[in-house]
């Protein structure tokens, strides 16, 4: 929904606008691009784990969309291949958030941001830039109405829920911060409940249906017991 000139906005200074080659990454370039040292200058498969990055190898699976989908520090990601050094990218499951862009070279500015509501569209992923999720008050935003004009807006003005303000985390006083935790994906306990998220074992499923859309499996996220 490109802007017209009457509602550009004034968007903040040292704005960076990214390249598309930016939709997908893989581990050198991230461990990079976060300052993250290592010894050795030819990374390994252990190394990435001793730092914490490597993705659960006790999930993976494959979809429609790519070779391999998998859980990387608590997001859903895709590969491309099976390989530690491959190329892979967040993917587009209920509460991610993704930045609203015109057509390619645009990658857009931040100005305008959406989040998914319903069903997966993964046919987005790599298409436009995802760059977080909701981890709470998802419902106050999946309750909207739904909307009927071209690519889902308001015919009706009067239907349009502005957001009256927004606060930055690391702007807040210490104590007005709510700290959270997610169970890491890169661990035992969640190897379980992915696969017990596959195999659904309590009386109501007659028949487990012995595998899971990635994006099925919702990482587990909590305000911390001590923040």
């Amino acid at each position: 929904n490109p802007e017209s000139e009457g509602e550009k906005k004034e968007l903040p200074d040292g704005l960076m606008v990214m390249g598309e080659d930016d939709y997908a990454t893989n581990l050198i370039t991230w461990m990079e691009a976060n300052d993250i040292q290592q010894n050795n200058p030819n990374p390994t498969q252990e190394v990435a784990f001793e730092v914490g990055l490597q993705p659960n190898r006790q999930w993976r699976s494959s979809d429609a969309y790519t070779p391999w989908v998998d859980f990387f520090s608590g997001w859903p990601v895709a590969q491309a291949k099976l390989s530690w050094d491959a190329m892979w990218w967040p993917i587009h499951c209920y509460g991610m958030v993704g930045v609203g862009r015109n057509y390619s070279p645009d990658t857009g500015s931040g100005a305008e941001l959406y989040t998914v509501i319903g069903h997966a569209p993964r046919h987005l992923d790599r298409n436009i830039a995802l760059v977080g999720r909701i981890i709470e008050g998802m419902e106050h935003l999946s309750s909207l109405p739904r909307g009927k004009g071209a690519l889902g807006f308001y015919k009706d003005p009067a239907k349009r829920t502005p957001i009256l303000s927004i606060r930055v985390v690391a702007d807040l006083p210490e104590e007005e911060r709510t700290q959270y935790e997610f169970l890491s994906t890169e661990s035992e306990s969640f190897a379980r409940y992915a696969a017990a998220r596959a195999n659904r074992r309590d009386p109501f499923f007659i028949h487990p249906a012995g595998g899971a859309d990635i994006c099925n499996i919702p990482v587990p996220v909590r305000q911390s017991p001590n923040g």
